[in-house]
């Protein structure tokens, strides 16, 4: 599917800043800028390189000035309120497989096409120019940089320098190929306002300087293609450069190969495929794969990565790289718990999640049930037979079995599920307790326990026993009969009766505990108070503690981050948990397919073919935070694998 951005898209530059491009480089290293090419956010970067993976991320060239004589085709909104109005110039953007960006200026036509080198810290740019003017014309491209950590400003201090053909900086060497004319310029610095951190209260302005200018001349009525190559040297290298038609068509060959491994045949399915391999990552510390929660922001979690990985891996056929995933994982498993954050340089990894091993677990399970591999599940066995002991006997973070046989999670100031937000000693979302989908997730778990058991020669028993216990009393203390759905949490405080989207979760996994008709309610339920087209409410509007939209400084955006605020990542679930309820029935499939055809709209906006990380609780229709976020993509293709396959 081709997303193509007109004239009518660009009226201002505001709504030329509505939808920005990602490309990856399976490094954690990204492109992105807005569809006019703007740099509309701190860490928008044409060139974010990634020096370790996946998390050492420098900012390399911010952005590019572009002009055809005098006409300035960029466009960039500046601190001091001026600005580059090169959006008046655009024909068009699109986004297939790369960026194209048409312009138009003066008799002159420009077809811009960039591309990232998988497994390499290497951008190509490729400008195709026809001058069908009455005189010879000068294309100008003008790189902006910055060589500085991701988020950070340019210092001052140490600004990156050019000399013999190459920028050096704090990140490193920088070095480029051009087939037009290069010339070293007196250091520009521009300021610049950005306009997506101003609304949430991040740092608004940031620099970039400019020390040198590439470009080709056209006489008239001739075409000529200028092409440029950028790679960031490793130590000892020795760096062969591509031409950037080769740079091209690796990165459309890879997306399309994305495309035949999955199968897919609804187009909105096959975006979210490629969409998904964006994500993964190598991972340097651990030498093997990991997937980054989301861009901009984001490194990669453990309870991100168990949520996404199903989708991202499982459903798109990525078999090999689901089991070096989770094979990390076990390796890195501790008392029973899971990482939720992976060690950098000599850091130790965080374990404060209660969610990410049962998940695993359940991971596990979908990748046997693809692959029916034995001999992986054999070897991962034990580490799931330490994480259930550790459940039942208790473990860091306050996590243990209760005597009725349900999970309980979390103490003080720590927060363990995915609404884990703390502010100083505020806890907006305080879920200590017996949370609803954790206790989801542990039934799950031992109903896969006993399922598997016999592939090592376990004995699946003690597994069922203690399963029906769970199931006893799950539907006793968490089903509330006069509101026809599950309780969040179960802690004798007030949060217990909030109607929030975990209860999902307890139809939609493999293996669950309440009756038909209860599951049906929940599904009902949850679509009347939580349900919207681009996710569901993490609380229903009608709570006092309901807040209608996100933005404005850090301590405003978590005080709303799970109040109400749209997620996308559990309409998967619904969907899921609906087709379940239905029977899988051809009017429940064309009812799923119906409503998920308005995420067409939401592919369009925010960062195109991708899906975003959260939207206003209100009226969703502007993405919020990440604008391509790995569990919402993931768990999308879920949905479309069910209704396909």
């Amino acid at each position: 599917m081709k997303w193509i951005y007109g004239r009518q898209d660009f009226k201002t530059v505001e709504r030329s800043e509505e939808t920005c491009y990602l490309m990856t480089n399976g490094l954690g290293g990204f492109s992105s800028l807005t569809a006019a090419g703007a740099a509309a956010r701190n860490d928008h970067a044409f060139f974010m390189a990634c020096v370790r993976s996946p998390n050492s991320r420098y900012n390399i060239i911010h952005r590019l000035r572009e002009q055809v004589g005098d006409t300035v085709l960029s466009t960039q909104e500046m601190a001091d309120g001026s600005g580059e109005a090169g959006y008046r110039y655009l024909s068009s953007f699109t986004w297939e497989d790369t960026p194209v960006w048409h312009f138009q200026a003066d008799g002159v036509e420009i077809r811009k096409e960039a591309a990232m080198e998988q497994g390499e810290n290497t951008i190509a740019l490729r400008y195709e120019i026809a001058n069908r003017s009455r005189e010879a014309r000068t294309f100008l491209v003008t790189p902006f940089y910055q060589f500085s950590p991701k988020g950070e400003d340019l210092d001052p201090g140490r600004e990156p320098a050019f000399a013999d053909g190459k920028i050096t900086g704090e990140a490193g060497t920088l070095v480029f190929r051009t087939n037009g004319h290069d010339r070293k310029i007196s250091p520009e610095k521009e300021t610049y306002y950005y306009r997506y951190d101003a609304c949430d209260g991040r740092r608004e302005s940031g620099s970039a300087v400019a020390l040198h200018q590439m470009g080709m001349t056209v006489p008239t009525g001739e075409e000529r293609v200028l092409e440029v190559v950028w790679h960031l040297e490793t130590p000892g290298e020795t760096f062969v450069f591509p031409g950037a038609r080769e740079v091209v068509e690796r990165a459309k060959q890879f997306r399309q190969e994305l495309s035949r491994k999955a199968g897919f045949q609804d187009e909105m399915a096959d975006v979210l495929v490629k969409s998904a391999a964006q994500f993964v990552s190598e991972r340097a510390s651990t030498e093997g794969k990991t997937i980054l929660a989301g861009f901009p922001f984001f490194e990669d979690w453990g309870r991100d990565t168990m949520i996404a990985l199903p989708g991202v891996c499982l459903s798109t056929g990525q078999y090999d790289t689901a089991k070096d995933i989770l094979r990390t994982f076990a390796a890195y498993e501790k008392d029973g718990l899971m990482p939720n954050l992976f060690p950098e340089g000599e850091n130790e990894p965080l374990y404060n999640t209660v969610d990410a091993a049962l998940l695993f677990i359940n991971c596990v399970w979908l990748y046997y049930e693809k692959t029916e591999d034995g001999d992986f599940v054999r070897e991962m066995y034990p580490v799931m037979e330490r994480i259930i002991e550790a459940y039942r006997t208790g473990t860091e973070y306050g996590i243990h079995m209760d005597g009725d046989g349900l999970i309980m999670a979390g103490q003080g100031l720590d927060q363990v599920t995915w609404m884990d937000v703390r502010i100083g000693d505020i806890l907006p979302t305080p879920r200590h307790g017996k949370p609803v989908e954790i206790n989801a997730y542990w039934y799950n778990a031992l109903r896969i326990m006993e399922h598997l058991a016999p592939l090592p020669g376990k004995e699946p028993g003690e597994y069922d026993g203690l399963a029906e216990q769970v199931k006893r009393s799950f539907t006793e203390k968490f089903w509330m009969e006069e509101k026809g759905c599950l309780k969040d949490l179960v802690s004798g405080t007030g949060a217990d009766g909030q109607i929030r989207c975990n209860q999902i979760w307890a139809v939609s996994f493999p293996f669950t505990m309440l009756d038909e008709e209860k599951e049906r309610k929940v599904v009902e339920t949850v679509f009347e108070k939580l349900w919207t087209p681009c996710g569901l409410r993490t609380l229903e509007k009608d709570d006092p503690q309901f807040h209608p939209s996100y933005g404005g400084e850090m301590r405003e955006r978590d005080m709303a981050y799970h109040q109400g605020t749209v997620w996308p990542f559990p309409l998967g679930a619904y969907y899921l948990a609906y087709l379940k309820v239905h029977g899988y029935s051809r009017a429940a499939k064309e009812k799923v397919k119906e409503q998920m055809e308005g995420l067409e709209s939401a592919l369009r906006e925010g960062c195109a073919g991708q899906l975003p990380e959260i939207y206003d609780g209100a009226f969703p229709t502007v993405s919020r935070g990440c604008f391509a976020q790995a569990w919402s993509v993931g768990e999308l293709i879920r949905v479309y694998e069910k209704l396909e396959k």
